[in-house]
């Protein structure tokens, strides 16, 4: 459960769905009995004694339900999805689609991309139009393996995450294929190393997590 926060101020935590339920619990069993003020992107949770935990919605809107403690957030949390993703950093990308935590689609591909160089003059100006051209096979590359793998399943997504470089994935989805795609695309950036199978197949418990902000009594 990732835990960040500098000191004196709030914590944020990462929850997996699977143990929201457990740390709502534990977050009233330290506090004291907890109010919740639930909306479509975040839920409020007010202890007894002054401890404040704002929950991030994922996937939101959640649909709020007055007869449920937590609004109704354990239970959306908890629904399974089929979510696109599209990792895309320069040389390499990953794209696939998940249904909860099974990757039942994937594309990976890897693209030589040249460095950055100490060289000036024209010798640098040389280098520079090759590496970017290099990008641009590159990002091709990525939009067509997003076409192949996002494009079919599209119509039974609920939600298309990214992550990776911000110029890299822009690129990609700039593509005109990839227009529907761009349409749905959460626009928060995921940060990941460069794109490999095993890094797509990590993805779940990134984009499951509910993303929670602690602010302990006082602060």
């Amino acid at each position: 459960m990732p835990v960040s926060g500098g000191a004196g101020g709030p914590t944020v935590v990462r929850v997996p769905p699977q143990r929201l339920a457990r740390w709502l619990d534990n977050f009233a069993d330290r506090h004291g009995t907890s109010t919740c003020a639930a909306s479509g992107d975040e839920v409020v949770v007010t202890a007894a004694d002054g401890a404040v935990a704002t929950c991030a919605v994922p996937f939101p809107p959640l649909r709020v339900r007055a007869d449920l403690p937590d609004g109704g957030l354990v239970e959306h949390a908890n629904r399974e999805r089929r979510v696109g993703v599209l990792l895309v950093r320069r040389g390499g990308h990953a794209v696939g689609v998940f249904a909860g935590d099974e990757l039942q689609a994937v594309k990976v591909g890897k693209r030589h991309v040249q460095g950055k160089s100490k060289a000036g003059g024209w010798s640098q100006q040389r280098f520079a139009r090759r590496r970017e051209q290099q990008a641009r096979v590159a990002f091709a590359a990525a939009a067509d393996a997003a076409h192949l793998v996002l494009g079919p399943a599209l119509g039974d997504l609920d939600a298309v995450v990214c992550g990776g470089d911000r110029f890299a994935v822009d690129a990609v989805l700039a593509d005109p294929r990839l227009a529907s795609v761009a349409e749905i695309a959460d626009r928060r950036l995921y940060a990941v190393p460069d794109p490999r199978r095993k890094v797509l197949e990590q993805m779940p418990a990134k984009f499951r997590a509910v993303r929670i902000t602690v602010a302990e009594p006082g602060e």
